[in-house]
């Protein structure tokens, strides 16, 4: 057939998936940009400790550099096994645990694995997006509930949306709110799953970042959810091991095989010597994680003076992670202020981007080194220094 000859193509158009996720996500792609301090990043700025690297070149030298089980190398699942167990206060298996590229490759695999199309999935928020995202993508509709104005969960609105739900999505410590989540929180979640048929999907990705008296309590320890949680972790903010790509999911035996299948459709098998260097990770326990913790309690403590003291910002003290999420008065949305932000040489995060009650909102990291907060903050400052006076007055 000669070139004039052949039928034209016609436009492409992505798939429905990908329709879904454009019509939902507000999650930008952030790219280094000269001269724009970033505060937008989720990653501390610690170098991953030696002992860890140190084991993935180990790794790499005696051979670890083939496939392996595509639901993890067998070590670190025993591993992890073994630590899920401690925390949980009860017996986990290794076939209770998926080894997955990254905690958001876990994050998909389990919501592919437990959601269909047109199934209804509860979002307390503000909150992580890529759940949201990852709802749309398996075809479920996202359910918003808001929280409470401390960020803790309201309940009175939980639970008549629990009502046919296939899913519940809890983050603990709180992107970007910081809140954890409290004993007495756990055991009403508890009972408002116990009357439902929902399945609870716990992403406790900064359990090792907590602050003054809050108290970090697992979704793992509750009896009365161990046939309906599942639980996502990652090897990335307790290790500085955001590069590395290692995270793990566990559950209940049969939510981990299924979230398998689909982790090796998308996947396929992770990488063998980072794995051998997670076994390092975990054998070394969280006293990098300790350290690490009393300078962010630092930044955290200077970047909370230098925002309150900003005309038109409230920001509440987080009592996890390493975000503040910064409420401003000015009567404009959020991506707007974030625009206005970068363009005054400084990346923040949009607070819609977390669910609708985030809309008012921006949300920055200090996981990043003190001078590069300290000079963001400037930028911040000079921003809404150079609003018009009206747009500062405190909204209704």
């Amino acid at each position: 057939m000669s070139p004039s000859n052949r039928p034209s193509l016609p436009p492409f158009q992505s798939s429905a998936a990908v329709q879904r996720i454009e019509g939902m996500s507000l999650r930008p792609s952030f790219a280094k940009v000269p001269g724009i301090i970033s505060l937008a990043m989720g990653e501390p700025d610690f170098d991953t400790p030696r002992e860890i690297v140190n084991a993935a070149v180990d790794a790499m030298r005696s051979g670890h550099t083939r496939y392996i089980d595509p639901v993890g190398d067998s070590e670190l699942r025993e591993l992890l096994a073994a630590e899920v167990s401690r925390v949980a206060g009860s017996f986990f298996g290794p076939d209770q645990i998926l080894v997955t590229h990254g905690s958001s490759a876990g994050l998909a695999a389990a919501i592919l694995a437990v959601v269909n199309p047109g199934d209804r999935v509860v979002i307390p928020e503000p909150s992580y997006s890529l759940y949201a995202d990852l709802v749309a993508f398996a075809g479920g509709i996202p359910v918003f509930v808001p929280l409470r104005p401390d960020y803790h969960l309201d309940f009175a609105a939980l639970e008549p949306a629990l009502a046919g739900a296939r899913l519940l999505v809890l983050c603990t410590p709180g992107n970007p709110t910081g809140a954890v989540y409290r004993a007495d929180e756990w055991a009403r979640i508890a009972q408002l799953i116990g009357a439902s048929q929902a399945y609870v999907l716990t992403d406790e990705a900064y359990y090792a970042l907590v602050y003054d008296d809050a108290t970090f309590v697992s979704g793992l320890v509750i009896d009365a959810l161990r046939e309906r949680l599942i639980y996502a972790q990652t090897f990335s903010k307790a290790y500085a091991m955001t590069g590395w790509r290692l995270g793990y999911v566990a559950g209940p035996p049969a939510i981990v095989k299924a979230a398998g299948v689909i982790h090796r459709a998308f996947n396929g098998t992770s990488n063998a010597f980072v794995q051998r260097a997670g076994l390092a990770a975990i054998a070394g326990g969280t006293k990098h994680a300790r350290a690490w913790l009393e300078q962010f309690a630092a930044r955290r403590s200077r970047a909370l003076d230098r925002l309150r003291s900003i005309e038109g910002l409230t920001v509440a003290a987080p009592e996890g992670g390493f975000y503040l999420f910064a409420r401003y008065a000015a009567p404009l949305a959020s991506v707007d202020i974030a625009a206005r932000l970068f363009a005054g040489g400084v990346a923040v995060r949009a607070g819609r981007e977390y669910g609708p009650s985030g809309e008012g909102h921006f949300r920055i990291s200090f996981a990043t080194s003190d001078e590069n907060l300290a000079a963001g903050i400037d930028r911040i400052e000079r921003v809404f220094a150079a609003l018009p006076a009206p747009a500062l007055s405190v909204r209704a």
